[in-house]
């Protein structure tokens, strides 16, 4: 049974070794990294376990989007990974980090993630959410085409990119390229795409909530 619920120190080790699955390229998180997310955000951390082995994760932080907006890249959004970042007086749910485990892409994974980080923008009347996204397949045609372009065509159909098609199916909207947003993503040549889905429920007369206790216990 595939389930969600918030990271914890335990998991730690699991899902430093699931981005090391996941990615060859870019270096997974150390511990220390982790554990400032579980002190920063508990509640914008999350892991999808699959009869009970730990097959996802999505890490989040909220911010100021006006600090950061068209030219970020993950090292200025995080703090070069230190995630001090995250200020309960934003209005955006950033997404610092989502990744599968390859045996069980095609399972529903990645869906459940991003359903629980549309979960938490609600819960917390968040008016959006935003992140950086991978496009894994660029570096096939980089030498034929600007990332600009690739991505458009990846919207037209024309092309597929594995990160970008899954985001614009999950809703997302595509609003352009980050430069130099994660240079150790040789696949992306270190470019990325910049993504955000709007919470319709938001309601700018109400502040930014804080996460409800037991958002994330167990569910199913």
């Amino acid at each position: 049974m595939l389930s969600i619920r918030n990271l914890r120190s335990a998991d730690i080790p699991s899902v430093i070794a699931l981005q090391q699955r996941v990615y060859t390229t870019i270096p997974a998180f150390q511990e220390p990294q982790f554990e400032s997310l579980l002190r920063e955000f508990p509640t914008g951390q999350v892991v999808a376990e699959l009869d009970g082995e730990i097959v996802g994760i999505a890490l989040s932080l909220v911010i100021l989007w006006d600090d950061y907006s068209l030219h970020h890249t993950w090292a200025s959004v995080t703090n070069d990974g230190l995630f001090d970042t995250h200020d309960m007086g934003g209005r955006t749910l950033y997404g610092a980090e989502v990744c599968v485990d390859p045996k069980t892409r095609g399972q529903g994974v990645g869906h459940t993630l991003y359903d629980a980080r549309r979960t938490l923008c609600k819960a917390m009347n968040l008016k959006r959410i935003i992140a950086g996204g991978r496009l894994p397949d660029y570096h096939k045609v980089a030498t034929q085409m600007a990332p600009e372009e690739y991505a458009k065509r990846v919207i037209w159909g024309d092309l597929y990119d594995p990160v970008l098609r899954f985001q614009l199916d999950e809703g997302f909207d595509y609003c352009g390229i980050l430069h130099g947003y994660l240079p150790n993503d040789i696949d992306s040549v270190g470019n990325a795409s910049l993504i955000v889905w709007l919470n319709r429920d938001y309601d700018s007369e109400r502040p930014t909530q804080a996460p409800p206790a037991g958002l994330f216990e167990e569910k199913s």
